[in-house]
């Protein structure tokens, strides 16, 4: 018996064209808020930007703001599909480090772009709390989504409580991460980038803190976890 997840029915034509319409309206958006800010843009001007009218616009999204959920959206539908692929049995906290480092990792010009768009929306959420509820929107329906992905991953013998909390636990640290890194001019890759944080961010997560000899500092040493995936309990 096959341990894969039954794939779900391809999308349909329409249904292609409407998430590519969504999309082109979300990158409009992300635009022209990099380049005028929230306020100086206008649900019209989106919509002439991607090449739509006023009355498709509202048709896919309720205000300007919301309209850049699904680029927000996109890089968690990304990772969530990297973890889809891992073998039901692994170790969730090495399931989701592998899936994180992939998922925000920046080997090429298109990628490092989308985690720019990413931190120019991030700072022009920082002083707009309904740009920012949008952000938390997104993050939490990624957890949401991500809980049947992270079970099937522990399996059934798993406590039911571990899915959970490692869907909360992958979700924050992403978002912590692309918080901090969008606060800084550290580049995509390399130390301070989001794959870097992020992966920080789920070792205390999932380990939580461990004392510390070295006035706070993380004492040295390799920075792998544990030859058997998992993350050593608290003492």
């Amino acid at each position: 018996m096959s341990s894969q997840p039954p794939r779900a029915p391809a999308p349909s034509l329409t249904e292609r064209r409407k998430a590519a319409t969504r999309l082109d309206i979300a990158r409009a958006a992300a635009e022209l808020f990099t380049e005028r800010g929230p306020d100086g843009t206008t649900a019209e001007d989106i919509a002439r930007r991607a090449g739509v009218g006023p009355r498709t616009f509202y048709r896919y999204f309720r205000d300007k703001r919301d309209a850049v959920g699904p680029l927000l959206a996109a890089g968690g539908e990304h990772w969530r599909a990297l973890l889809a692929a891992t073998e039901p049995g692994t170790a969730l906290p090495t399931a989701l480090e592998r899936a994180i480092r992939q998922a925000l990792a920046a080997p090429d010009a298109h990628a490092a772009e989308r985690l720019e768009q990413t931190r120019a929306l991030l700072r022009a959420a920082t002083g707009d709390p309904a740009l920012r509820s949008v952000w938390y929107r997104v993050n939490q329906e990624s957890e949401e989504r991500l809980i049947p992905v992270t079970a099937r991953i522990a399996g059934s013998g798993a406590d039911p409580l571990e899915p959970r909390l490692a869907a909360a636990a992958a979700t924050a640290a992403i978002r912590i991460a692309l918080e901090t890194w969008a606060a800084t001019d550290a580049p995509a890759e390399g130390p301070g980038s989001p794959a870097e944080l992020a992966v920080r961010c789920l070792r205390h997560l999932m380990a939580g803190p461990r004392p510390s000899h070295t006035g706070g500092r993380e004492p040295p040493g390799p920075s792998v976890p544990p030859a058997d995936g998992g993350y050593p309990s608290r003492r």
